[in-house]
């Protein structure tokens, strides 16, 4: 049976496992001398979804940097359909946000699907049209759709375009590396892709198996904030893990806990350190608030996997969908 891209567990897998793909472009900007992509101002463009917590990254790895000036974006439709993501029509109302347009890119005129942007790039290609992509206008071509990469390449690769408050800003330090990168490797299976792999099986076992080590992983990094000596995941400067794990836990209230079954906690009740580390970031710092689009991320997940909501119903709660800075639920308060 053939696969189709809304197949999230291949059909005949018997594991019920969802298994993510690799990405396909891994090219890299980098400023050293004859680089195939050096760091240019206006040279690069981003595709993203504010729906999707892999792009969401790179959007406020780009605002904390300051490279509104230098990277351009756009955002798609926060619908996904067999033939993936879409480009909004001038006629769409139902998405609202920033640079939620048609490609705005020169010699992509009549593109209605983000897929049209992989085939002119690569007529053959036949992995998943994902987001973030990583986009040259100069050679044409996508440089880098991993995630990971992009938000790497953000954090320095540009230093040397940008006026020295925000070259320091080091999402990536020297001091810190190995930590990140430890980090990096149990929150990515467990916690980003955990939710995935929770929500996405297609078996009793698969589920219980992802959901389980996904909530053995939120207590590990409940117990590693309540050490923290400062407000962020190492203390007093925000790194790529405070991005990373703020994507998905952003999106774990209002949408996880009921649509992919990660109901055993909630953030808001369950996790007290990790509920104020979020909601600092989000309340405190614009690049994580100004690119969280709510509406976006309920109506994507709700209404994009059909296999999972065949009406398409989009819950109205929580509410809010984030709780202010100082605000907590009733069970909370009671328990203070």
């Amino acid at each position: 049976m053939a696969s189709k891209i809304t197949d999230w567990v291949k059909p005949g897998d018997k594991t019920g496992e969802f298994k993510r793909p690799d990405s396909a472009f891994r090219d890299w900007i980098s400023p050293e001398p004859g680089a195939r992509f050096p760091p240019e101002k206006g040279r690069y463009h981003l595709y993203v979804s504010y729906a999707c917590p892999w792009a969401n990254r790179t959007l406020i790895a780009r605002k904390l940097k300051g490279l509104e000036d230098i990277i351009s974006f756009s955002v798609v439709h926060w619908h996904m359909g067999e033939k993936g993501w879409r480009f909004p029509t001038p006629e769409d109302q139902d998405a609202p946000g920033e640079n939620v347009v048609p490609d705005p890119l020169p010699g992509h005129e009549g593109y209605t699907h983000l897929r049209d942007v992989y085939f002119a790039v690569d007529p053959n290609y036949g992995g998943r049209f994902t987001v973030p992509v990583l986009f040259d206008r100069k050679l044409g071509t996508i440089v880098n759709n991993e995630s990971s990469e992009i938000l790497r390449m953000l954090g320095s690769a540009f230093d040397g375009l940008l006026p020295e408050e925000y070259a320091r800003v080091k999402l990536y330090p020297e001091a810190l590396r190995a930590d990140i990168d430890e980090a990096a490797g149990w929150t990515y299976d467990r916690v980003n892709n955990g939710v995935y792999k929770s929500g996405f099986a297609t078996t009793q076992e698969a589920y219980e198996r992802n959901v389980v080590a996904l909530f053995e992983a939120l207590d590990r990094a409940e117990k590693h904030l309540a050490g923290s000596k400062g407000p962020y995941w190492f203390g007093d400067a925000i790194t790529e893990t405070d991005i990373r794990m703020y994507v998905t836990l952003v999106r774990f209230d209002p949408v996880y806990v009921q649509h992919f079954k990660c109901n055993i906690r909630d953030i808001r009740s369950g996790y007290p350190h990790l509920h104020k580390w979020l909601r600092s970031l989000y309340w405190n710092h614009p690049a994580f608030k100004e690119t969280t689009n709510f509406l976006h991320i309920k109506r994507h997940y709700t209404k994009s996997h059909s296999q999972i909501n065949p009406h398409g119903i989009t819950p109205l709660g929580p509410v809010p969908d984030i709780l202010p800075l100082e605000e907590e639920v009733p069970a909370v308060k009671a328990a203070l």
